[in-house]
């Protein structure tokens, strides 16, 4: 029995819009699905912008550049995160100021930014985490007390809210990725959203090489390609379509392995705020020391058994490139002990069961 941690659930609507792309002859980065990708997303988000990018990586830097963050700058964000978030400031010369996680839902904690704060401060990066929202007001509050850029990075929340609210539409400039194992892919790709009109345009020349809209082959800024193709947005346009039943079965997913995994000594279970809707883009354990066996004791069970596991991401500041000499307990705590478990909307009640039955056996109960 294989269990893949994530796979794409892709459809007949995706396939006939490829091949409409490619008999259109429109299969580079334009076409009539480009816009129409980037107009239904930022609509479905709450917001009146998208400028759709290579992969959410490029959106965030896109993103960054808009705002004009550069070299002597500093950013805060998660240490708790994938490295697209602190490569992505680091690419504008800025450097990213890490911060801990909060201790029951693993976003940034709001209550630790004040005290990273300096005059070089211009922006903070809150991350909604494996699909949990960020308490966004509060750290809106922070942002505007300090008169900092707010740049969401939710490339793993499509379709969360925080208090009624699509994230995506909560800072100056949300960014999301489309990557293969994301809720909805088309292949790589990304996306940043913004209600903010002169930061679209900009965002949109920055895109395209910094090329004046109006002048062909005038650039008159340094820019970039980051398009997306015809051919990605043709799968994003149908995946989007389908984002709202995605959700439900990750959340359904999710209620599965929590009512089959509560009560185990030793594991806790992610949690959703009473402010937030969490889509559980991966539904994900920590393994405490309590726990009979490690969290890649565990692993290394589940994967004998042909579960595919992957552990959480490495607290930025533990990596060579981001070593800052210091100590962010919580992150620590979730990095080291952190399981993400099989998250597709494909997977099965019976496989749940198979799998929750593993960690039981493993925890002795």
């Amino acid at each position: 029995m294989k269990i893949p941690v994530a796979q794409p659930e892709l459809g007949e609507e995706e396939l006939n819009n490829v091949i409409q792309a490619v008999k259109s002859g429109w299969i580079s980065s334009k076409g009539e699905f480009i816009h129409t990708f980037e107009e239904e997303f930022a609509h479905y988000c709450g917001t009146k912008y998208g400028v759709a990018t290579s992969n959410g990586t490029v959106a965030l830097h896109l993103a960054l550049t808009a705002l004009g963050i550069g070299a002597g700058d500093e950013v805060l964000t998660p240490s708790l995160t994938f490295v697209a978030t602190a490569n992505a400031v680091t690419y504008t010369g800025a450097k990213p100021i890490f911060i801990d996680s909060h201790p029951i839902y693993w976003c940034i904690d709001p209550d630790k930014l004040e005290e990273k704060i300096t005059p070089r401060t211009k922006a903070i990066i809150p991350v909604h985490l494996y699909g949990h929202p960020c308490d966004m007001d509060a750290i809106i509050k922070v942002a505007r007390q300090h008169n900092l850029y707010l740049i969401e990075d939710a490339a793993e929340a499509h379709g969360a809210e925080y208090k009624g609210r699509k994230v995506g539409s909560l800072a100056d400039i949300a960014c999301f990725s489309f990557y293969g194992n994301k809720i909805i892919t088309t292949g790589e790709g990304g996306m940043c959203l913004t209600n903010d009109e002169s930061l679209y345009r900009s965002m949109q020349i920055l895109r395209d090489h910094g090329a004046d809209p109006a002048r062909r082959y005038w650039h008159d800024r340094i820019g970039f390609n980051y398009r997306m193709t015809n051919l990605q947005a043709a799968v994003g346009v149908a995946q989007l379509l389908r984002l709202d039943s995605f959700v439900a079965r990750k959340r359904q997913l999710a209620s599965w392995y929590n009512s089959l995994l509560q009560g185990i000594p030793g594991i806790e279970l992610p949690v959703e705020m009473p402010w937030a809707r969490n889509v559980y883009w991966m539904y994900s354990i920590v393994v405490s020391d309590s726990f009979p066996i490690s969290r890649d004791g565990l692993m290394n069970r589940l994967a004998e058994e042909g579960v595919e596991t992957r552990p959480f991401f490495w607290s930025m500041h533990l990596l060579p490139p981001y070593s800052q000499g210091m100590s962010f307990p919580q992150a620590e705590r979730l990095s080291h002990h952190g399981i993400n478990l099989p998250s597709s909307v494909s997977l099965t009640r019976e496989q749940a069961e198979y799998i929750a039955a593993i960690i039981r056996k493993e925890g002795g109960v």
